[in-house]
């Protein structure tokens, strides 16, 4: 028994983690989210604060 829940939460936790990991890469290379993280990442280069452009 314990052989058994122990692969089933092993599988199931891989399973997860893969399906959150292909969530967040897919949010991160949506489209319509570059021009949010094209500022996020001039926003230490600039002398302002966030609402400078």
């Amino acid at each position: 028994m314990y052989e058994f829940l122990s692969s089933f939460a092993q599988t199931g936790g891989l399973i997860y983690f893969v399906v959150m990991f292909a969530c967040a890469l897919a949010y991160a290379l949506w489209p319509r989210n570059q021009e949010k993280f094209d500022a996020a990442a001039r926003l230490p280069l600039s002398d302002g604060g966030p609402s400078d452009d």
